[in-house]
């Protein structure tokens, strides 16, 4: 029976690994989706690096960092390469988590990235960055464990720190061309809202495998507890943000409704064993105006380009989701079941950290990466689009405009004044 048992748990761990896996097709069709068609190539190709370099440089040096032989409850520093590893369903699992966390930058400075400083990003996070929040949380030997920290399935972890990473990366890069002039924000639409609702159907998919498989055991009580409340959470953060953004802009926003159901995903992760039904609901409800009025403040007052909304997605509803769970506990230490501050106190100290870890780590490795390879593309070829530039093919098959006029020899700038045009009073057109 133990080795039936045994069995069943690992096909359930392996089941949820490919589930999370799936969940990299959904952020790219997110990504492509909520940007311009002439950089849907460079959205494909980031997200196929991110999980391949991702999961090598994890295999490598992360996964040690996250669970090896702790140091003080800070940092791993056993198993690199798998040295000594025999567990090999909770390391593929976990290279599935790794590679998520990283691929949220993808999106929030998506259109304007130099390629090879994105794959920098990328090694920096997997190998470093996102490995040392896993320690203090999931290794069973880190500083926030001991205080007693409840992020069951990466709240904070995962999404937080994706986040954290994803906005320091935006604001450094800077916005796209056009997005603010004169004082106002320009609303760059992308190019297949149902492009986008693909992504997150299949985020939404991969959600159950995420959250699910994060029992680590086929528990016949914990697991359909768990993955109902991940259904319910993200169904009320579509359903509030369906109504709320009726009611704050006069008509239902198709791609805020879309990212009202990531925003109620991100938010019951962290609580996703330890919460109701009942407080699954109200987490995805509250996360509805979080989502919405973030997405308006990264926006318009902090001058944050988001081009698919990452950054309030999983930051603002990632703190919420954690926090949430030193309410809606039902183990004795949520607050409204009788468990008063002391767990809301820990779950805080655990956010405040983790931006603070990956806020200074990001901002010092953009740093370093900066001073081998541009952070950005050019303006010229930021308006050509990153897919012809960066990776020599269209994503779609169309006419290009310029082939019918262009000379041998002229550059792109050049070319744009057979139109009576200039890179600079064509940032807002689609090419």
């Amino acid at each position: 029976m133990d080795e039936v048992m045994l069995s069943v748990n690992l096909v359930w761990v392996m089941l949820g690994t490919v589930l999370v896996f799936f969940m990299h097709a959904g952020f790219a069709m997110v990504e492509a989706g909520f940007t311009r068609s002439k950089n849907a190539v460079n959205i494909i190709m980031k997200n196929f690096l991110t999980i391949s370099l991702g999961g090598i440089i994890y295999f490598l040096c992360g996964y040690a960092i996250m669970f090896g032989d702790t140091a003080g409850g800070l940092i791993g520093t056993s198993g690199f390469a798998l040295n000594g590893v025999d567990d090999l369903s909770f390391f593929i699992f976990q290279t599935m988590f790794a590679a998520t966390g990283a691929t949220i930058l993808s999106g929030a400075v998506a259109e304007r990235t130099n390629i090879f400083a994105y794959i920098g990003v990328i090694v920096l996070m997997t190998l470093f960055v996102y490995p040392v929040v896993g320690h203090w949380v999931w290794s069973g030997q880190g500083w926030l464990t001991d205080l007693g920290f409840v992020d069951f399935a990466g709240s904070t972890v995962v999404h937080l720190t994706g986040a954290v990473a994803a906005f320091v990366a935006a604001a450094i890069i800077g916005p796209r061309l056009g997005k603010y002039e004169n004082g106002r924000v320009n609303v760059i639409t992308g190019h297949s809202i149902p492009l986008g609702a693909l992504g997150v159907f299949l985020l939404w998919f991969g959600w159950f495998g995420f959250n699910g498989a994060s029992t680590l055991a086929a528990d016949p009580t914990l697991v359909p507890s768990v993955i109902a409340n991940t259904f319910f959470a993200a169904a009320a953060g579509v359903v509030a943000t369906a109504f709320y953004t009726k009611f704050r802009y006069g008509h239902i926003d198709g791609s805020l409704t879309l990212n009202g159901a990531l925003a109620g995903l991100v938010g019951i992760t962290a609580g996703a064993a330890n919460v109701t039904i009942i407080g699954s609901l109200i987490i995805g409800v509250i996360a509805a105006p979080l989502l919405v009025e973030g997405v308006r403040f990264i926006e318009w007052k902090l001058k944050v380009d988001d081009p698919v909304g990452a950054i309030a997605v999983h930051g603002i509803c990632g703190v919420w989701g954690t926090l949430a769970v030193g309410l809606f506990d039902v183990g004795g230490q949520g607050l409204f079941y009788g468990g008063g501050f002391a767990l809301l106190g820990v779950q805080t100290i655990g956010v405040i950290a983790t931006i603070a870890w990956v806020g200074v780590s990001v901002s010092a490795g953009l740093f370093i990466i900066k001073a081998f390879v541009p952070l950005r593309v050019t303006a010229e070829e930021e308006v050509a689009g990153l897919d012809v530039i960066e990776h020599g093919t269209p994503a779609y098959e169309y006419q290009d405009i310029f082939k019918s006029t262009a000379v041998q020899g002229e550059t792109f700038a050049q070319r744009l004044t057979h139109f009576g045009k200039s890179p600079a009073n064509v940032q807002e057109e689609h090419i």
